[in-house]
């Protein structure tokens, strides 16, 4: 008897540890909270978070390295724009990276004052080696006095402010190519451009509730989440925007598609939605966590999830 019993543990366990996928809670030295990770490839990446928190791996997770990033602001993005060039965003800072994340420059974009508010810098885009982009908004106390959009033309040698229609606080921002970009922001805000970022119009998201993440496949199809799990979905690039049904009500805050038809959101509590149909439909995924989700980075192959007091998990297929 306890032969066969043994027997048949081993044959269960050979048939379920092989086939085991998910989210995989990672082992991690930070204390704070995690707000973004972005990967190169699979096994080059960096997370970054709280008081100017981070670190990178060359080893796909194994092992991570800190890099003393000269600021205690919280970094709120971090992008790449190809393996070897990259920039983050803390507070009022920049950093750039130009040797795939060895070394971060400084780069201080604000050259004037803004009068009696303070800016705060939450997303970043380079869509070539010359053109960038710097979203936030200018706020006095705890209260958002106006949007906040920089431009350069000159690798971030210099930058100048884009006037636009709303005084919305900005908070992530999206490009296809160098022409059409999309920014979402506070009070159902969804901006657009369609000329290298010049001009900006308002596009209708239909919801008054904060949005925090936006995303796009293509210059048609396209993905906002944000407060009491709001999820929109475009085909014709924001012309008109739906709102797709969720299983949950909680805040949302980031959405990341790994191809045209494979896509997951993250947000408070733990929540990871997936979704197989190009958005159309989205099923809860167990996280392991209760813990809040603030940054997401999905590959065809490979994903990551990070959050609140030192939060890291691995996606396996």
């Amino acid at each position: 008897m306890k032969l066969a019993a043994t027997v048949l543990l081993i044959f269960l366990l050979g048939l379920t540890v092989p086939g085991q996928s998910g989210w995989i809670a990672q082992s991690f030295g930070a204390k704070g909270d995690l707000n973004v990770v972005y990967f190169t490839s699979s096994d080059k990446g960096w997370v970054a978070g709280d008081s100017g928190f981070l670190a990178q791996t060359r080893d796909g997770g194994k092992t991570w390295t800190p890099y003393p990033l000269k600021t205690t602001e919280n970094v709120n993005e971090i992008y790449f724009r190809n393996e070897d060039n990259g920039y983050l965003v803390a507070g009022q800072k920049m950093f750039a990276t130009h040797d795939g994340g060895g070394t971060w420059q400084d780069i201080r974009p604000l050259r004037s004052s803004f009068g009696p508010g303070e800016p705060e810098f939450n997303s970043i885009r380079f869509t070539d080696k010359k053109r960038g982009y710097i979203i936030g908004s200018i706020a006095k106390g705890d209260m958002v006095i106006d949007s906040l959009l920089l431009r350069t033309e000159d690798g971030g040698e210099t930058w100048q402010r884009v006037r636009l229609p709303v005084t919305d606080e900005l908070i992530h921002l999206v490009f296809r190519g160098n022409s059409r970009g999309w920014i979402v922001g506070s009070h159902g805000l969804i901006l657009a451009t369609a000329d290298d970022g010049l001009t900006w119009t308002k596009q209708q998201s239909g919801v008054t509730t904060t949005l925090y993440n936006v995303d796009f496949n293509d210059n048609s199809n396209g993905y906002a989440v944000g407060e009491k799990g709001v999820i929109l979905r475009t085909e014709d690039g924001g012309a008109t925007w739906l709102k797709v049904d969720t299983p949950v009500r909680t805040t949302l805050l980031r959405v990341d598609f790994a191809d045209s038809k494979n896509g997951w959101i993250i947000g408070r509590g733990g929540v990871i939605l997936r979704s197989g149909d190009r958005g159309i439909t989205w099923v809860h995924q167990e996280s392991g966590t209760p813990a809040h989700l603030f940054g997401l980075f999905m590959d065809k192959k490979f994903g990551w999830a990070v959050g609140a007091k030192g939060t890291l998990l691995k996606y396996k297929k």
